[in-house]
Parts: structure tokens; C-alpha cells; sequence
């Protein structure tokens, strides 16, 4: 079974993530896909920089990612520039695993853009995480060391979490405790396998 999971910034995905590794899923994780994709001297790299110029490059030819993150956080145009070089390195990247993975283990797609790239047509069901949005708000503030500012700016940046909510299969609320967390994966978990 191919399982998505998708969800806003800090409401816990990452967390769920690794509750589903530890229930035996192979988790195929997005953002880790991107930054393997991204590293020195690689396709996906070079077609970045032809988009946005060696400025986002460090000394020794790797990719700055806080450089790059200030621009597209703060240009819509640019973060779509981005978004087309990445997206379909991603696709095909984790389109191979799920061909080499598939009948051998459950997989986790875990991807913050799983709706908008269309991954979660490779999915037989999805999952999004989500929290209440104040809570959301003080967890990424907290992570990342934030502004409430910057926070709502990077948060509306995003698809709102209510649109991946009504296009979803099955929602999980983690506004409380991570024990709490756990044991609605794990009895949606058993609920999916065994249906």
C-alpha cells in the first residue's frame, strides 16, 4: 500500500514520519529527496543556478539553502521558478522507489507539496496531518527560531491546510501530545492495513 502523508509547516508530519517507520513503512521523504537531488554538481543544481545565478551558490559550489530560502520566501515568482526546476526531479525520483519498493513493504510518501505536484496520484490513500492554527503558528515560530510575522508570512505561502483537509482520506489532528499522535497513527494504521 502506497500511504501519502502531507500537512502544513509544523504541524507534525516529520513526527508522524517517523511513527510510521517505526509501524515498518518505507517512507519516501520529499524534502530529503530534494536536498540529495540539490547536492554539488548535480543536474537538478545546475538548473538552478542557470535560474538563479551563482549569488546562491557557497564558496566551495554547494548550494546555499538560506540564500535561496530568502528569495523565494520573498518573491511568489521565484519559489514557482524553483518549484518547476525541482518538482519533476522529485516525481521521477520517487516514482523509481515506489517501482523497486512496491509489493515488498508499505511506503510512505511523505511530501509537503504532495497535492499541488500530484503525487498523491501514485497514493492509494492519503493522510494530513494538521494542528490547530495557533498552535501551528507557535510550533514554527519556536522551530525556526521566527517572527509571528514571518511565521504567517511563510505559512500563508502555502496551500491552505483546510484545501488538503477536504482533499484528503483520512485527517489526523495533532494539536496535543506526540502520545497522543501515536496512537492515532497506529490505530488508522491498523485500520488501512487490514481493510
Amino acid at each position: 500500500m502506497i500511504i501519502g502523508l502531507t500537512g502544513s509547516i509544523a504541524t507534525g508530519k516529520s513526527q508522524s514520519s517517523k511513527i510510521f517507520k517505526k509501524l515498518g513503512c518505507y517512507i519516501i521523504d520529499a524534502d530529503k529527496l530534494s536536498r540529495t537531488l540539490t547536492t554539488k554538481d548535480s543536474k537538478c543544481l545546475k538548473e538552478i543556478v542557470e535560474t538563479f545565478g551563482t549569488d546562491i551558490l557557497n564558496y566551495n559550489g554547494t548550494l546555499n539553502r538560506k540564500k535561496l530560502g530568502q528569495i523565494v520566501f520573498n518573491d511568489k515568482q521565484a519559489k514557482m521558478d524553483l518549484e518547476r526546476i525541482i518538482h519533476p526531479h522529485i516525481i521521477n525520483k520517487t516514482n523509481e522507489i515506489i517501482a523497486k519498493k512496491y509489493n515488498k513493504t508499505n511506503i510512505i510518501v511523505d511530501a509537503p507539496l504532495l497535492f499541488e505536484v500530484g503525487l498523491d496520484r501514485v497514493c492509494d490513500k492519503v493522510i494530513v496531518i494538521y494542528a490547530r492554527y495557533h498552535i501551528q503558528i507557535t510550533r514554527f515560530m519556536k522551530r525556526d527560531n521566527l517572527s509571528k510575522e514571518e511565521a504567517i508570512k511563510r505559512i500563508a505561502l502555502q496551500m491552505p491546510i483546510e484545501d488538503k483537509m477536504k482533499l484528503a482520506d483520512i485527517t489526523i489532528d495533532n494539536s496535543g501530545t506526540l502520545l497522543e499522535l501515536k496512537k492515532n497513527i497506529k490505530f488508522i494504521y491498523r485500520i488501512l492495513i487490514t481493510s
